[in-house]
């Protein structure tokens, strides 16, 4: 194998471990890595190839996972676990106090009208 053979291999290694790798794709990296090889050994490397590129993409998708749920954390954005067991929590503290009763609305404060507003004001200037 000439150092071209050998650098046009390996680039087809590199692009292999970021891709994922289909058996046929993983054969032709093995038959054109081990030109000269016999066929048990070419189907072996193209095994080896295909499990090491499994383990990688399975590596990096739990690298990225874990790294999402940092960056989620550190940001404060609450969990899918997190609203469960405040859900959890609140059916509980329903049960023990029976069902919630619906407190009637306020009513909003009424307003001063612009005559007593001027009378207050000026009775504050003069005192």
């Amino acid at each position: 194998m000439t150092s071209s053979d050998t650098l046009t291999a390996l680039k087809k290694y590199v692009d292999a471990a970021l891709d994922v790798l289909t058996p046929a794709k993983a054969q032709q990296v093995a038959q054109t890595a081990m030109k000269g090889q016999g066929k048990e050994q070419v189907t072996k490397f193209a095994q080896e190839l295909l499990e090491r590129s499994h383990k990688a993409s399975s590596r990096v998708r739990e690298l990225v996972r874990r790294e999402v749920a940092s960056q989620m954390k550190s940001l404060g954005v609450v969990t899918r676990e997190d609203l469960d067991a405040l859900r959890k929590r609140v059916r509980e503290l329903e049960r023990a106090t029976g069902p919630a009763k619906k407190t009637p609305a306020r009513k909003p404060a009424a307003r001063k009208s612009a005559a007593k507003r001027a009378g207050a004001a000026k009775a504050s200037v003069e005192a």
